[in-house]
């Protein structure tokens, strides 16, 4: 048997006694390329393997993973296969040609230690449960059985690279094992023998701690490598869309098209054939528990929290906590989900929904039904704040409950026609509510058309778009709505790359069209509208520039008419203390304060560093989703002013992006609710304290940071590739 092609790799530390043995016995069986790595050995094992006939290379960065890794650089001329074996004499190398004789139907072949009476019996009790614990998670999470993470093991070359190992340390086996099944390698166990270690000690079951360790090494590897594959998913769903986009550039991450309505089964891992042992089924059922578990929690905690909405104790606000904890454990889960049926997506988005619209609102609609209410009566409310004279024998039985009563209406327009509409049909709470909800599951609709029920669970069961929309009764999806039609319209599917791309007219008016009635909502979105004409402009497209521009103010340049005079047009406050001064929870104004206290009183300062943000923007961003979702997020970040609601923004765009940095802030940002905690514990500073506001917001800074890294550096983060010589 010609096994020229053949490189043994043994990592070594402090083996002298075994190792010349070791490489012997390997030589006898007809293996002329045997490489020791010594890792940092003070007992003379490199000379004994030297002595002994291998080519010995030097690791002093201490891991059985780094040890592996240096092997494996500058692999010489007409290598394809790969032998993993221990220095201790443990493994029997005299089963190898059973494993040489499977190199033609098999990428990766295992010694299964536990197939054999010996190798159980001289395995210890915690490497006998934690091997079953990892095949077991192994099997929920990637769908392939496992029995064994034995150290003897022959792969090809070329699969390693495909693999790429990324693990310095014990959980290098593990991470081979669950990689080859996402790789769709071909996979063989062999029941081999297993020894009593012919001498030294054991650096993993020598010691208790040292067990414990590799256990946590291992479990921990197991967890990363469950969410790299779950991000590796949403990067396969990107690349087999038609308006797949391959840039590095973390403002161009590749689009998702309608993947998983075509290939439900293929979501997050290539779709893996029944091979030797697996048990598929055992995926499917751990899917359907994730599925269960994360439906039943997001709905119980839904029920939770509703009878603690009104948050007029400090109680109060504790349990509205434990249940958006809930609610927050169905949500993670849900990431886990492979797929999704239309059925089991829009039950649980519309029964939770459906639920918190029962619940006490925030106090933003009592402002809302004001406000809609006022003009009924033929007053503008931009010309009278709520505690004007005027109005005082307009005042109803829940006036008291409408908040900053002595500052005049700061929405847009068309905001305002929207609740004179509602305020028309039915002066109430849950018309206002349903309104909103109303919105918010058409937002569900579109994205999941575009994106499959799968990606749109991160918008359409995320805790806090239900309560912000639904339980908290704030408008902001009137907002959200159109944004995501006009980006919808824009960035359709095009077989074309964006950079050569050009779109047809009705494409800039209609999405210009859409963010206008989304400015006329709400002012925030006037930048996207800059976008929408600069990106013509870039075309040479000048006129359709113009025209972009004037049809994106359009309505609220109508919906101001109601409101406006010759002489006056009172729509922007800009002396307001809303505008001027207000704070609460931000984040780079707040560091800003720290150093400079006279910037309290100056929001205005914070308009430049977004300004050239948008600026660079505008330089980099190449679809109408890039734009928008950094735009949003550097919004977020150097805005005086920002609440719980506000974050709500992000969220549609987070179903195409998958940005980690969204996602947990979905859940950090509850922590803002500690101001009503203290407003009601009777401080009514409405300023979130600075422990409570490094956990808002650094999870959201370190979350973007990572997967802009992931974006921009893929192949350096997730499979580094052999040297060759």
């Amino acid at each position: 048997m010609d096994l020229e092609n053949t490189l043994a790799i043994i990592p070594a530390l402090n083996e002298a006694t075994t190792i010349g043995n070791v490489v012997k016995v390997l030589r006898n069986q007809g293996l002329s390329h045997i490489r020791v790595v010594d890792n940092g050995s003070q007992d003379g094992t490199a000379d004994v393997a030297a002595q002994a006939g291998a080519d010995v290379v030097q690791e002093h960065l201490k891991g059985y993973g780094q040890a592996c890794w240096r092997g494996l650089q500058s692999v010489p001329d007409g290598i394809e296969w790969i032998l993993f074996c221990d220095a201790d004499g443990s493994d029997d190398v005299s089963q190898l040609p059973e494993f040489f004789a499977q190199r033609e139907s098999y990428d990766l072949i295992l010694g299964n230690r536990r197939g054999t009476e010996s190798g159980r019996q001289q395995l210890s009790p915690v490497q006998n449960f934690g091997n079953g614990l990892s095949g077991t998670l192994i099997a929920w999470g990637w769908g392939y059985r496992f029995h064994d993470l034995g150290p003897l093991r022959l792969v090809r070359k070329t699969s390693l690279e495909q693999i790429g190992m990324c693990d310095r340390n014990f959980g290098w086996t593990v991470e081979m094992q669950a990689r080859a099944v996402e790789c769709n390698l071909r996979i063989r166990e062999l029941p081999v023998n297993y020894l009593p270690r012919q001498g030294g000690q054991s650096k993993i079951s020598g010691t208790v701690s040292g067990s414990f360790k590799a256990g946590i090494i291992i479990l921990s590897t197991l967890a990363s490598l469950y969410w790299q594959n779950l991000w590796r998913g949403s990067e396969a769903v990107g690349s087999a869309s038609k308006s797949a986009n391959s840039s590095p550039d973390p403002l161009n991450p590749p689009n998702l098209g309608d993947f998983e309505k075509s290939s439900p089964q293929t979501w997050a891992t290539p779709n893996v054939p029944t091979r030797d042992g697996i048990h598929t089924p055992s995926r499917v059922a751990f899917q359907r528990i994730l599925l269960w578990m994360s439906a039943c929690l997001l709905v119980a905690g839904t029920v939770y929290t509703l009878p603690h909405g009104a948050f007029s104790e400090p109680s109060s606000v504790i349990q509205f906590w434990i249940g958006s904890a809930i609610m927050a454990a169905g949500f993670v889960l849900a990431w886990g989900l492979r797929s999704i049926s239309g059925v089991w997506f829009w039950s649980v988005a519309i029964v939770t929904r459906l639920l918190l619209l029962a619940m006490y609102p925030g106090n933003d609609i009592w402002r809302y039904l004001w406000e809609g209410y006022v003009q009924l009566q033929g007053f503008s409310p931009y010309d009278f704040a709520p505690m004007s004279d005027v109005l005082e024998h307009l005042r109803t039985e829940w006036w008291g409950q409408i908040n900053h009563p002595y500052a005049s209406a700061i929405y847009p327009p068309v905001t305002q026609f929207g609740f004179r509409t509602l305020a028309s049909i039915w002066l109430s709470v849950p018309l206002f509510k349903a309104a909103f909800a109303a919105a918010d599951l058409a937002v569900c609709w579109l994205l999941s058309r575009r994106f499959g029920h799968r990606a749109t669970l991160l918008y359409a069961w995320n805790p806090l778009v239900l309560y912000s929309f639904a339980g908290g009764g704030h408008y902001d999806s009137w907002f959200v709505l159109p944004l995501v039609m006009a980006w919808l319209w824009f960035d359709r599917p095009s077989p074309q790359p964006e950079e050569s791309r050009s779109l047809p007219p009705f494409t800039y008016l209609g999405s210009a069209l859409f963010v206008g009635i989304s400015i006329a909502v709400k002012w925030i979105s006037l930048p996207v509208l800059a976008f929408l004409v600069w990106h013509a402009l870039r075309r040479g497209r000048i006129g359709l520039a113009l025209l972009s521009g004037m049809t994106g103010l359009l309505p609220v340049t109508l919906a101001a008419v109601p409101f406006c005079s010759p002489t006056s047009c009172p729509l922007v406050r800009f002396g307001s203390s809303f505008v001027v001064t207000g704070r609460c929870a931000e984040l780079i104004p707040y560091i800003v304060e720290q150093l400079w206290a006279p910037s309290r009183w100056a929001n205005w300062l914070y308009a430049f560093p977004l300004a050239l943000v948008i600026v660079w923007l505008l330089l980099r961003a190449t679809t109408f989703h890039k734009f928008t979702e950094w735009y949003l997020i550097g919004l977020m970040v150097i805005s005086p002013i920002v609440h719980f609601w506000y974050l709500s923004w992000l969220m549609p765009f987070l179903v195409l992006s998958r940005n980690l940095g969204i996602r947990l802030i979905s859940l950090s940002a509850y922590v803002y609710f500690t101001l009503l905690y203290m407003s009601a514990a009777g401080d009514h500073s409405w300023i979130l304290p600075e422990a409570q506001r490094h956990i808002l917001w650094w999870p959201f800074v370190l979350g973007v940071a990572w997967s802009s890294a992931k974006v921009t550096w893929p192949q350096l983060a997730l499979t580094p590739k052999l040297n060759r010589t």
